[in-house]
């Protein structure tokens, strides 16, 4: 693979416990192509959502290496991993982690403001739209439903364009109904974009929606599918 979007190589994390030290992923080896779409399936505690902060450089390898974007994401400090994420990166979490005292409008512009975009409400009123919620753009996390939430945070993180989106049990937090909307949301959007999706699901359904799926076990690759053509 030529000029991956992600290149990992031998990459281990080792986290502190209580009981000391915790050996969380052991020696992962992983290309992730521009524009593919990758599913992060395995039991739970099998290292997905490990895996998934590793190359959003939200954990740093404990050993190895991780290119992200052509950033070396084991050499950088805090505000260079700051900067990938704020100009490359959208992440997308179970929880939908907004601010409760600004409005959708201001949730989805506040980043693109810090990132000195002068025209972040203009942009933000047009993810926001993308998502269907033009309609809600003045109301509070709080006057919103779960799912209305989670649309707001995906707008968030696809406002700034970015080049590769990673997103941790999106669905894990809503009803069907909403997960589907959601998971449509996020595969038709990502593509509109041009952007390469790594989405970690328990759900073998939306895995199956993936171009490639990475089963992880014990913070090992166990193996790895590509999708039926169709």
């Amino acid at each position: 693979m030529t000029n991956p979007v992600l290149h990992l190589k031998d990459v281990t994390l080792s986290l502190q416990g209580n009981a000391g030290p915790v050996e969380i992923l052991h020696g992962i080896s992983l290309d992730v192509a521009k524009g593919e779409t990758l599913g992060l399936i395995g039991p739970s505690g099998s290292g997905k959502s490990s895996l998934l902060m590793v190359m959003g450089g939200l954990e740093k390898a404990t050993g190895g290496s991780v290119i992200a974007l052509g950033h070396d994401l084991t050499a950088l400090d805090e505000d260079g991993l700051a900067r990938v994420r704020r100009d490359h990166m959208g992440v997308v979490f179970q929880s939908f982690h907004l601010i409760p005292t600004m409005t959708a409008l201001e949730n989805v512009a506040t980043p693109l403001e810090l990132a000195g975009k002068r025209d972040a409400f203009e942009r933000a009123e047009a993810e926001l739209e993308a998502v269907g919620l033009a309609h809600r753009a003045n109301h509070y996390p709080a006057q919103m439903s779960g799912g209305e939430q989670q649309r707001v945070a995906l707008a968030r993180a696809l406002a700034p364009k970015p080049q590769l989106l990673l997103a941790d049990e999106p669905t894990g937090n809503l009803d069907e109904a909403n997960g589907t909307a959601i998971m449509d949301l996020l595969f038709g959007l990502s593509e509109a974009q041009g952007a390469t999706l790594v989405l970690v699901t328990h759900a073998p359904e939306l895995a199956a929606r993936c171009d490639r799926v990475i089963r992880l076990r014990d913070g090992a690759i166990e193996g790895q599918a590509l999708r039926a053509a169709e």
